[in-house]
């Protein structure tokens, strides 16, 4: 990541994305202090359906209209647009860790002020981080196989 003094942005505008997170987490808070809280049990499915959702808005091209204002997409890869606060927005989106963080509040909160859309929403993003990771792993045994079978051709 660039430092600061080489973007078009300056503090004030990862201030206000900064700003944005903590109240939102805070209204979080302040909603689920009536409320059960979340089970050991949920934060393994909640942990995969973070990744799942932030590598859905990050990377995948379904997605692409939602970065599109922010994020310019070459075969060369993503740069952020614009300048202020909208590039600030566009590294934000161009960062599967940074979304982590939004992803997991919007999840948490959400099973807090609704725990049966909540637990709904999670079990669906936690199976697509499941598929997501087996369908990397039969790739790479596959793609291993051929490069075994390779070795014993020649």
């Amino acid at each position: 990541m660039d430092p600061i003094s080489e973007t078009p942005t300056d503090p004030t505008d990862y201030a206000t994305l900064t700003l944005t997170y903590v109240s939102l987490l805070g209204g979080v808070a302040y909603a689920s202090r009536s409320r059960s809280p979340l089970e050991r049990a949920e934060l393994v499915p909640l942990t995969a359906a973070t990744f799942a959702l932030a590598k859905l808005l990050g990377k995948e091209k379904v997605e692409t209209w939602v970065r599109a204002p922010f994020v310019d997409e070459t075969p060369d890869g993503r740069r952020p647009k614009g300048r202020g606060l909208r590039f600030a927005v566009g590294e934000l989106l161009s960062c599967t860790r940074c979304l982590g963080a939004w992803s997991a509040l919007a999840l948490v909160g959400l099973r807090m002020v609704s725990p049966e859309t909540g637990h709904t929403v999670t079990s669906v993003l936690a199976a697509s981080a499941g598929n997501d990771f087996l369908q990397t792993s039969f790739a790479w045994l596959t793609a291993r196989a051929d490069a075994e079978q390779a070795k014993l051709s020649d």
